[in-house]
């Protein structure tokens, strides 16, 4: 492993998005503030989903005036259609994401619509975007109503992503139940027809197995990994889990490969903490959630 390891931080959306209590907007705004400062990459800010759908992400517009941007930092966030691209792009996003799933189930309860249909929803999304699109494929291992994922099922969603026009799809380990066989198992199919400059990890700590299986994914040469600063964002198929893994477990994991200062995330850890009801895994280096 002698690349370099790009983490993706999607604390500021994915872990604030589940939260029961208003975080303010000027708490987010410090947020990412300090996560600018901590040397990452590419931060996921918000989502510019229609009005009332997530109440916690509201104020997409008012976090993306408010923060201070750092020259090589890309500010990103997810959309839904093309009515969100055009919000974005209003904001100012460096790049946006999209959302779909391996499971068919999922995506019918998750965003009302058929894998297909969300296929053709993104279309002229990508179409319109003037800057790079990122592709989500959620439950990629497993599904909390359908049960293991087809590696073959991940692919054919991946290969859809892709040539509609997606920089990177981030396959993602939605209730954390992944393990290193099923990392394996699943870019052993994948990786044959997707190169792995073109793949990111997006895992879940549910059981502890987040860290090693970014480890098993870096193996067969995957480079990025999504990351919640603080460990927030709990599973919502998981009452009481973690949800996404730490992007200091991450760090850890990955010394001296990311170029993310530790200390840094600490700091931006302690500035959202405050806020949340739901708390997070810290800086633990194993991922685990503190008992």
């Amino acid at each position: 492993m002698s690349a370099e390891i790009r983490l993706v931080e999607v604390g500021p959306r994915d872990g604030l998005q589940n939260e029961s209590a208003q975080v303010p907007t000027e708490a987010k705004i410090a947020f990412v503030d300090q996560l600018s400062a901590a040397g990452l990459e590419e931060i996921e800010v918000s989502s510019f989903v229609a009005p009332g759908w997530i109440p916690q992400l509201e104020d997409a517009e008012a976090v993306f005036a408010g923060i201070t941007r750092r020259p090589g930092v890309r500010y990103t966030a997810l959309v839904p259609n093309q009515r969100g691209l055009a919000r974005a792009l209003a904001a100012r996003v460096d790049g946006i994401a999209v959302f779909t799933a391996a499971s068919e189930t999922f995506a019918r309860k998750n965003i009302n619509a058929t894998i297909a249909e969300s296929i053709e929803r993104f279309r002229p999304v990508l179409a319109d975007s003037p800057v790079p699109v990122r592709g989500y494929v959620s439950t990629a291992f497993h599904c909390p109503f359908e049960g293991r994922i087809a590696p073959e099922a991940v692919l054919r969603v991946t290969l859809a992503l892709l040539e509609l026009g997606c920089r990177e799809i981030s396959l993602g380990d939605t209730i954390g139940k992944a393990t290193t066989d099923d990392v394996e198992r699943l870019l052993d199919v994948v990786l044959p027809r997707c190169p792995a400059d073109r793949l990111a990890l997006h895992l879940h700590d549910t059981f502890a197995n987040a860290v090693a299986n970014a480890v098993a994914g870096a193996d067969r040469g995957i480079r990025v990994f999504d990351g919640s600063t603080g460990g927030i964002g709990g599973c919502p198929y998981a009452p009481g889990a973690p949800g996404n893994v730490a992007t200091e477990a991450l760090v850890h994991a990955f010394a001296g490969r990311t170029g993310v200062d530790r200390k840094a995330l600490a700091a931006a850890a302690r500035t959202i903490r405050p806020f949340l009801t739901r708390g997070g895994a810290g800086s633990a280096p194993t991922g685990r959630s503190p008992s």
